[in-house]
């Protein structure tokens, strides 16, 4: 008889370093709950976030990447936040020629405070993630050993 597993995916979550790294600290204070499948790359302002680490991402075996930064007109060096927004706009047209699903990446804005979104949006991800089920279109390209 054979045990049917419940797939868990694999989430990997761009946080920036003032605002939504802060958020995700915050709601691991006020003990909220998100999945321990979803790790955090603590980067400098999600500006730094090239779309070529998240393509790097999906090739090594995540299932899902989330992009978290300040709210626009807040980021700590001005304008970071526009320009990660304008490289996901590109990402997504990207990804859509790929054919990947576009709800597998997504682009949040979590400010420091907002622990209970943070855990919220990670909540909802992995329930988007879990549903689509796992990425198999680039499972050819990634480096099985």
């Amino acid at each position: 008889m054979q045990i049917e597993e419940k797939f868990e995916p694999t989430i990997v979550a761009f946080c920036c370093n003032w605002c939504s790294y802060a958020g995700a600290d915050l709601s691991g204070t006020n003990r909220l709950q998100y999945p321990a499948n979803v790790k955090i790359i603590r980067v400098p302002c999600s500006c730094r976030v090239n779309p070529m680490f998240i393509l790097r991402a999906f090739q090594r075996g995540a299932d899902g990447v989330i992009l978290c930064g300040c709210h626009p007109g807040d980021c700590h060096y001005t304008t970071g936040n526009y320009y990660a927004r304008r490289r996901m706009t590109l990402l997504f047209s990207m990804l859509d020629f790929l054919g990947i699903e576009r709800e597998r990446t997504r682009l949040e804005w979590v400010s420091a405070a907002e622990g209970a979104k943070f855990a919220a949006t990670m909540n909802d991800f992995v329930e988007t993630v879990t549903r689509l089920g796992k990425n198999r279109r680039l499972e050819d390209l990634r480096c099985n050993k």
